[in-house]
């Protein structure tokens, strides 16, 4: 999130543990991702709040590109520290992420102009083969 807030860029985050946000540019929302009640929150307050981002295919003719990413277990402070080994068994790199793991593969998304409607996981190759 950073990242992308520091180039100034509309963030929305989206977690269990998410924090509420008073910022302009970024919007906060509470919930797990998974449920498609908080799926459809999360597009409908992203509408609300900063209009109308379509599908990649739309809109790439105008050089818009839409991607999205899929993370793994992460170190926040929505997991007890105590539990990271046994949750970095999960992925096959054998650790859990780290927040600048996230940030690097989105800033990969920025500047990966020819990159389109492509979904990336960043979870230690567990989505691999699946």
């Amino acid at each position: 999130m950073a990242g992308y807030h520091q180039a100034g860029y509309a963030v929305v985050g989206v977690a269990l543990s998410m924090s509420p946000a008073d910022e302009e540019d970024y919007l906060a929302i509470r919930g797990d991702i998974t449920e498609a009640e908080t799926a459809q929150r999360v597009v409908d307050r992203a509408l609300d709040r900063f209009g109308q981002r379509s599908l990649a295919i739309e809109y790439a003719s105008y050089g818009l590109r839409v991607n999205a990413v899929s993370l793994g277990v992460i170190k926040t402070p929505a997991h007890d520290p105590a539990s990271y080994t046994e949750m970095g068994g999960l992925h096959p790199l054998g650790r859990v992420g780290e927040v600048a793991d996230v940030v690097e593969g989105v800033l990969y998304l920025e500047q990966a102009m020819f990159v389109t409607g492509e979904t990336l996981h960043i979870d230690g190759g567990q989505a691999a083969g699946h």
